[in-house]
């Protein structure tokens, strides 16, 4: 922010025949000159221009003082600042450093500053997909959606031989009255419940939901757009979808299975699956009392549900006793028992998820803090996505050396995608 500066000087005495004097006439003052360093980030992965390209203008060019280009610069450099509010840009309009970030330093009237305040920004947020006599800024929902996923590819200097993308549902609670608005009885409050997939530290999609749905609700058309994007550049890559039970959906699976992308799923417990490993955990329970400790076996088995599943599927059961009571866990997946042994499946592949879960519990602030405060969903996508770039934007900047230059290596050796 902006600081203006006092003429007061202070006089601290004469050291060795000279004076000390402090003096505040600096003028106008920036204490986010580290921004300079996002600035450099967006010029060496192209996100912001790129992001900016998704928008249509049908505004008169001679009439108007700030381009969408610099309206969209200015807004996701200040989300990734951590100035969510708008009203914080009255301020920022002002400041040099988001002058330049935006890439605009004079303004063309003398009685405006050179980047636009939060009434400018407004309007902005409050886009359509379709331009219209009110609102002449559009933009383009499948090219922001795709902007993300060529993000990510151009990040690798090379295809990688597999991938694993992990998808998450959580809570973005709401303080008002937006539509879609909807109590969520498990986070007990009101809120959105968008879905978010990751690749690592990679935000590839940001989709905002109502409450009032299932977790997976939507999660075969994103995962289906996302792969078919990754797969339309790296041909051979072999791709792992990974999820808590919220996703353990035939829906899902069976898609999976029909387009060569392995899963792994947690599996909500019930008394039949429990029923499965009565012998497991009667020996954990007695290594436990004799140890003291917790203790753990694993059972590998086929099974498939009553009713909801077309198929029997592979299923994993940690069988564990801690703290003197039971602790049973199911996984589903298509991994083969050949591949993957049953406690490595669970202990290195699955429980690895919960990285992503802190991530997306530390990040919360960067994807959408007091961003969805519109009234429609529309617009709050729009907010959502806006954070989804700001993030990007600095995770690339806190692992710069993952973005290499895009390049054009050849593909390594096909590896076939396993099914049950």
């Amino acid at each position: 922010m902006p600081t203006e500066c006092s003429p007061e000087r202070f006089d601290f005495g004469v050291v060795e025949g000279r004076g000390v004097e402090a003096a505040f006439d600096a003028g106008l003052v920036t204490s986010d000159a580290g921004a300079l360093l996002l600035g450099a980030t967006d010029r060496a992965i192209d996100l912001v221009d790129r992001f900016a390209g998704c928008f249509c203008d049908r505004r008169r060019a001679d009439l108007i003082e700030h381009t969408v280009a610099s309206l969209v610069r200015q807004r996701v450099f200040g989300i990734a600042l951590g100035y969510e509010d708008l009203n914080d840009h009255d301020e920022l309009r002002h400041d040099p450093v988001m002058a330049v970030l935006a890439g605009k330093l004079e303004s063309r009237r003398e009685d405006c500053a050179p980047v636009a305040g939060k009434s400018t920004l407004n309007r902005l947020e409050l886009s359509r997909t379709e331009p219209t006599r009110y609102h002449k800024i559009a933009y383009e929902t499948a090219a922001i959606e795709a902007l993300l996923v060529r993000l990510f590819l151009e990040a690798h200097a090379r295809p990688p031989q597999q991938i694993i993308l992990d998808l998450d549902a959580t809570d973005d609670p709401l303080h008002g009255h937006q539509e879609g608005r909807f109590f969520h009885g498990y986070y007990d409050c009101y809120c959105y419940l968008p879905l978010y997939i990751f690749c690592g530290r990679h935000l590839l999609g940001a989709k905002l939901r109502p409450a009032n749905i299932d977790a997976s609700a939507g999660s075969v058309e994103e995962v289906a757009r996302i792969v078919a994007e990754i797969r339309t550049r790296w041909p051979f890559v072999r791709i792992l979808l990974r999820a808590d039970s919220g996703f353990a959906r035939e829906a899902l699976m069976a898609w999976c299975e029909e387009n060569r992308v392995d899963y792994l799923f947690g599996l909500a417990r019930n008394a039949r699956l429990v029923a499965m490993i009565e012998a497991e955990l009667a020996e954990a329970k007695a290594k436990a009392e004799r140890s003291g400790r917790a203790a753990r076996r694993f059972k590998d088995f086929k099974w498939r549900t009553r009713n909801s599943w077309s198929r029997k599927r592979r299923v994993i059961a940690k069988a564990e006793w801690t703290q003197s009571e039971a602790n049973p866990r199911f996984i589903v997946t298509s991994l083969k028992r050949t591949e993957t042994g049953a406690r490595q499946l669970y202990e290195d592949i699955y429980c690895a998820r919960g990285d992503m879960e802190n991530r997306i519990k530390e990040c919360q602030l960067d994807l959408y803090a007091d961003r969805t405060s519109t009234a429609t969903v529309r617009a709050n996508q729009l907010r959502l996505y806006f954070a989804s770039m700001a993030y990007v934007l600095r995770s690339a900047r806190c692992g710069a050396s993952a973005w290499p230059k895009p390049s054009s290596p050849t593909p390594p050796a096909a590896v076939s995608a396993s099914s049950s």
